[in-house]
C-alpha cells in the first residue's frame, strides 16, 4: 500500500520519467503483491536471525539493505542501460521508503 500511496503521490513526475506510456497489465498488481510478499518475509527472516529488535535498530537494517541492493542495482542501470536519473531516483525513494517500513514493523514485532 505504501508504494501505491507513493507512486499516486508522485504520479505527474514518474509519467515525465517515463519512457513507457501504456497502459500497466492487469496481472500487474497481483505480481507487485507477490514480490513485496517475498521481500517482507526476507527481511523479516533477516531480522528474526540477524537479532535486530526495536525501531532503531530495524530502520539500521532498512537502510542498509536500500544502500546494499536497490542504490547498487538503480545507479547501475543508470549509468550501463542509459536508464534516465530522474526515473531511477523516483524508484529508489520508492525502495527506500518499503525497505525501512517493513524492517521497521518486523523488528518491533520481533
Amino acid at each position: 500500500m505504501a508504494a501505491f500511496a507513493y507512486y499516486v503521490a508522485l504520479g505527474n513526475m514518474l509519467r515525465s520519467a517515463a519512457t513507457d506510456t501504456e497502459r500497466p497489465p492487469a496481472w500487474l498488481m497481483p505480481f507487485e503483491l507477490g514480490k513485496h510478499l517475498v521481500l517482507a518475509a526476507v527481511v523479516a527472516g533477516l531480522a528474526v536471525n540477524g537479532g535486530v529488535t526495536g525501531w532503531a535498530a530495524g530502520a539500521v537494517l532498512g537502510l542498509a539493505l536500500w544502500v546494499g541492493f536497490p542504490v547498487v542495482l538503480l545507479t547501475s542501470s543508470v549509468v550501463h542501460e542509459k536508464v534516465r536519473g530522474k526515473l531511477a531516483a523516483l524508484h529508489a525513494g520508492d525502495w527506500l521508503a518499503k525497505l525501512l517500513i517493513i524492517a521497521v514493523i518486523v523488528s518491533v514485532s520481533a
